[in-house]
């Protein structure tokens, strides 16, 4: 699995002109299946995102994860971060999960963060969307359960 987390003021997400998720503080976190993810993975990465420490704590160090700020969560699906431009200029996705199964381990990703954030808000598996946010510091990081 990949997902490239964004830390924010705030965030929504649009589909068809019409909000249906929106946050305050927190994260965003642009999800990709890949082919070979598993429930396990779902589970290594959002453990690995819950306790990330990229908020600041009373000095201003980066020092403080998501629970510690009561911060908010943004989960949209991305299958494009799953993107191959090795032969070319035209994406291909052969690496990316099919969409059922796709869409399972993206429900699945979303029930573990709801058991740990209060607030937890989503796209919709597969529409076309429109995400708003505004990116804290900037601050992004990209985590790859391939690489952890």
């Amino acid at each position: 699995m990949r997902a490239l987390i964004q830390r924010v003021s705030r965030a929504d997400v649009q589909i068809a002109g019409k909000k249906t998720g929106e946050i305050g503080p927190g994260y965003v976190v642009f999800l990709g299946v890949g082919s070979e993810d598993d429930a396990d993975s779902c589970s290594k990465l959002w453990n690995k995102i819950r306790r990330l420490r990229i908020f600041a704590d009373e000095n201003g160090k980066t020092n403080l994860d998501i629970s510690q700020v009561a911060g908010d969560c943004l989960i949209v699906s991305q299958f494009t971060l799953y993107a191959d431009l090795r032969r070319g200029n035209r994406p291909g996705f052969s690496y990316s999960a099919p969409p059922e199964l796709g869409e399972s381990l993206y429900d699945l990703f979303v029930e573990l963060a709801k058991k740990d954030i209060e607030n937890v808000r989503t796209g919709e598996f597969g529409a076309e969307m429109k995400v708003t946010l505004s990116n804290e510091g900037p601050f992004t990081i990209w985590l790859d359960t391939a690489e952890f």
